[in-house]
């Protein structure tokens, strides 16, 4: 590790913790030259597949799209940005489990409104609303109707 000050790569580590939010180790160093301290912190390299988008344009996987999106949908809602947080995790985790190099923003997308429908109803529907492209208010009531329909409540 070079030395941010003086640039040697001579270090000694002080002190290591583990960040288990992050999947992260804080490392406190001295650099054996200078003997200023610095903090690094290593996460190991998660391997994302490409993003192939609706017009076959292939990007790479961006969580901060997953956690705008979700942040929009959800706001004014009573959800933390932990739950927020936790979902977009759980959306990666099973992307990577798929094991897959590319994978569609369909498949993207349906994962995000599978974990809306179970976190908040009226998050789920404003997602669905934009993602599905709804056309006109019949497309945004069918779609209420079915979440209706799914709940167990009995209808009139």
């Amino acid at each position: 590790m070079k030395c941010p000050f003086c640039g040697s790569d001579e270090d000694k580590v002080i002190d290591s913790r583990a960040i288990k939010d992050f999947g992260e180790i804080r490392r406190r160093r001295e650099c054996l030259t200078c003997s200023r301290r610095f903090t690094t912190y290593e996460r190991i390299e998660e391997v994302m597949p490409q993003v192939i988008k609706k017009n076959d344009v292939r990007e790479p996987f961006d969580r901060m799209k997953i956690v705008r999106s979700l942040e929009i949908a959800c706001r004014k809602r009573s959800i933390s940005q932990e739950q927020i947080e936790n979902v977009v995790k759980e959306i990666e985790r099973t992307v990577q489990d798929l094991d897959r190099r590319e994978v569609s923003s369909q498949t993207i997308g349906e994962l995000v409104m599978k974990h809306l429908q179970r976190l908040d109803k009226v998050a789920y529907v404003r997602f669905a609303s934009v993602y599905r492209e709804f056309k006109d208010v019949d497309d945004f009531i069918d779609q209420v109707q079915k979440l209706g329909k799914g709940s167990g409540k009995e209808e009139a």
